[in-house]
């Protein structure tokens, strides 16, 4: 595993087969794509420079110089495009170079490079671009709208002075407020219920009260009709409105109408996040902009409506869905999607902040909120530290710093016998055809160019590749080049104001024919696997009919087990994996048993926040949601990483879970115990007090370094939240099993099959 470690901090890419299957019957027979989970802004290594000058791209394919570029030095000076095999020239300020001074994209460690491509001539101030347009709901009880407020004055006291800042507020009516207007609060007000075009837009809010509007061509921002006065009526520098929006979050009520016993509060959330789309597009498209939505309820009205008003409606359940008895949901999914459209197309981002014990409709958002690249918190209230110390983050520099980064453009340059089939990330498609497209798309495809809208340090997209060759009498013949080669082109804009390119350049060596089985186990990446694994499943619950997720996970399984296990036919005791395959079961068995594939006891909503966040993580935290570590501390030894089965509960231990989104502190019952008679306060207990101390610690710094930041749930043994616990633990001891609970031990309260039982099944089917 360390070697794939290795190539991630230098390329930060983890892919499932390093040794790929050179034609498209082998790449068949290993179950898990060709693929690649790539983190475009992964923070590279201190000795890689930064460029202060554009690449040089290849004149036919347009990839960019790379280490893997065959270089002449003699003569004209020319260099050999590794894809397309074309030889191109060196620019006159390259005529310097040699074999023995070459540039740093030529260094052979540098195979990923950035470049600051912003021109000499721009004007760059730091963070100037970066906008926030707040969309408040305000259909809330007093208690929670004033948690809110709270979080919000809090975060106004560390905007960075520049960013400019606008407000949207609403309930039944949509509220636009004028923060420029400083003499006394000026609103403009639409109906929730009505649709409102941008050509309505800039007539209601006056937009050309002072100077007539050009008789044609489009009206987005200031270099087309909009003035800087008109644009600061609504976005005004942090530095500028602090006064008037710490007045205006003050004097904030909940939304006035009343609301009967037995019905939703009339709350018209598409028609706020329509007005802000239309808003930026007019003041500023194409500069980094967030529309940061926080919300504490489901949608009853106009357009984008999850819920009908009435409460003897419920909201769709999963049921629902699977029975598609749903009266709103298609409706609301199209008009996202379309919303999506908007903001990709005007380079915006929408974040939500979702803080409510019902649903709110994040199942319908996910479209708009993956394509757009966007946050998303989920929390049961706006007082909860989940919701306010993930606020704050999006916010902190210096360490903490999310890196977030905006205006991103993905590409991809392969070699010609390998085929891009599609992303599944937060991304959206640039619809931008090539060569290097699949016949076959899956999520975003059909395209080599993407739009990434936001991006930060952990953002990760999963690239799934085809093999295009087939198999012909000459391949088994021994070939100079067996190697493919893959690029990926970030360009995107620093948080610095300033443009960049990030260029990754990858070779991967290709095997066919017969006895290509150790070469491909070699090269495979089990955790990588596991994570490409988990976004298809994902992706296909989501999209297609009947299907069985259990199922086709096994299958899956079972299939690489007897292509790459070692085992007499017939005979599942000889069956045995390779060290590079060994851990793998284990993840398919966590992956079945997790809430991206057990829906049941989770909302729609919930699934969709899940699956948004395995979505857009990198290979080390999915890991994490799927199979989440243990680390138990004892008097007996320091703090060691256990066994995920229910056998690692003892009463003298306390145990450490991180499932990702929570984090378990669990008290054995001898702990809990002496805890609550006090022993800890007492000073020849010292010892106790430092072992209740440290998982604290360690969840601290777990929490300090995790967006969305995790809930923590501290429990002790026999307790009612003990079920965080035991929910991620192998079932080796249930209730009706022959093994029996350790003594101060634990059985949990199920029917599902133990690991044990699931290996015997799995060696039994792979054999066969």
């Amino acid at each position: 595993m360390a070697e794939f470690l290795d190539l991630e901090t230098q390329d930060s890419v983890r892919m499932p087969w390093n040794v790929l299957p050179g034609t498209k019957a082998d790449a068949a027979n290993c179950a898990i794509p060709i693929s690649a989970i790539y983190t475009p802004l992964k923070p590279l290594p201190e000795t890689t420079p930064l460029l202060p000058y554009s690449p040089l791209r290849c004149r036919t394919c347009r990839s960019v110089i790379s280490p893997f570029s065959i270089v002449d030095f003699s003569g004209n000076k020319t260099w050999i495009c590794s894809f397309c095999l074309q030889r191109n020239h060196f620019p006159a300020h390259y005529q310097g170079i040699s074999d023995q001074n070459i540039p740093a994209e030529l260094f052979p460690q540098y195979t990923t490079i950035e470049y600051d491509t912003t021109a000499p001539s721009e004007n760059v101030q730091g963070g100037a671009s970066n906008v926030f347009l707040l969309v408040v709901d305000t259909c809330l009880i007093e208690e929670e709208l004033d948690f809110l407020k709270s979080a919000l004055l809090q975060v106004l006291g560390i905007v960075p002075e520049n960013c400019l800042i606008g407000l949207i507020t609403f309930g039944t009516y949509v509220h636009v407020h004028e923060l420029g207007f400083g003499q006394i609060p000026k609103i403009h007000v639409f109906k929730g219920t009505k649709a409102v075009t941008k050509d309505q837009l800039l007539e209601q809010m006056g937009f050309f009260a002072k100077r007539p509007r050009a008789a044609a061509g489009v009206i987005a921002g200031m270099s087309d009709g909009i003035s800087h006065e008109n644009m600061s009526r609504f976005l005004l520098p942090a530095s500028d409105c602090e006064f008037v929006l710490n007045s205006i979050f003050e004097e904030l009520q909940r939304d006035p109408w009343p609301v009967s016993a037995d019905q939703r509060a009339a709350r018209c959330t598409g028609a706020a996040l329509s007005l802000a789309a239309h808003l930026l597009g007019i003041c500023v498209p194409g500069y980094a902009a967030r529309i940061m939505t926080f919300l504490g309820g489901p949608s009853t009205e106009g357009e984008g409506a999850i819920a009908s008003k009435s409460l003897s409606e419920p909201i769709r359940s999963h049921k629902d869905l699977e029975k598609d008895s749903v009266t709103h949901y298609h409706k609301a999914v199209k008009f996202y999607a379309e919303l999506s459209k908007q903001l990709v197309h005007q380079g915006h981002v929408l974040d939500v902040f979702a803080c409510a014990l019902d649903q709110v409709g994040v199942a319908e958002l996910k479209v708009c909120i993956e394509r757009t690249a966007g946050l998303i918190v989920l929390a049961e209230s706006f007082g909860h530290s989940v919701f306010k110390d993930s606020l704050k983050r999006v916010f902190l520099s210096g360490a903490e710093d999310l890196g977030l980064a905006s205006n991103g453009v993905f590409e991809i340059n392969c070699s010609k016998d390998i085929k891009i089939q599609g992303i599944i990330g937060p991304c959206a498609s640039l619809d931008k055809k090539g060569p290097s497209c699949s016949e076959t798309a899956i999520d975003q495809g059909n395209t080599t160019a993407w739009k990434l809208c936001g991006l930060d340090k952990t953002t990760s997209l999963c690239i799934i590749f085809d093999v295009a060759k087939k198999e012909s009498p000459d391949m088994t013949a021994p070939s100079a080049n067996n190697q493919f080669f893959f690029q990926f082109l970030t360009y995107y804009q620093h948080s610095s104001g300033k443009m960049r390119l990030r260029a990754t350049t990858l070779s991967r060596r290709w095997v066919a024919g017969t006895g290509i089985k150790e070469d491909l186990i070699s090269g495979f990446d089990q955790e990588a696997a596991a994570v490409v694994l988990a976004r298809q499943v994902s992706y296909k619950m989501e999209t297609e009919a009947e299907f069985d997720p259990v199922r086709w996970l096994d299958k899956s399984l079972i299939h690489i087990c007897s292509q790459f296990g070692e085992y007499q036919k017939e005979s599942p005791t000889s069956f045995s994996l390779s060290r590079r395959l060994s851990l793998f079961p284990q993840f398919m068995f966590h992956l079945r048993r997790s809430q991206f594939v057990q829906v049941f006891n989770n909302s729609p909503d919930e699934t969709a926040y899940f699956r948004m966040i395995l979505n857009r993580e990198n290979v080390n935290d999915s890991i994490v949601m799927i199979q989440p570590p243990l680390i138990s501390y004892s008097f007996q030894s320091a703090p060691e990483p256990v066994f995920l089965d229910v056998a690692s509960v003892a009463a003298d231990k306390i145990l450490l879970l991180d499932s990702y989104f929570t984090i378990v502190i669990f008290h054995g019952s001898t702990i809990a115990a002496w805890r609550k008679a006090g022993y800890h306060e007492l000073p020849e207990y010292q010892a106790f007090a430092q072992m209740l101390q440290a998982p604290r610690d360690d969840a601290d710094a777990i929490i300090r370094e995790r967006f969305p930041v995790p809930r923590l749930v501290i429990c002790d043994q026999h307790g009612s939240q003990a079920r965080f616990l035991l929910a991620k633990l192998n079932p080796s001891a249930t209730y009706n099993s022959q093994n029996t609970a350790t003594p101060g031990g634990d059985i949990i309260f199920t029917d599902d099959v133990s690991f044990d039982v699931f290996l015997e099944h799995l060696q039994c089917l792979a054999v066969q």
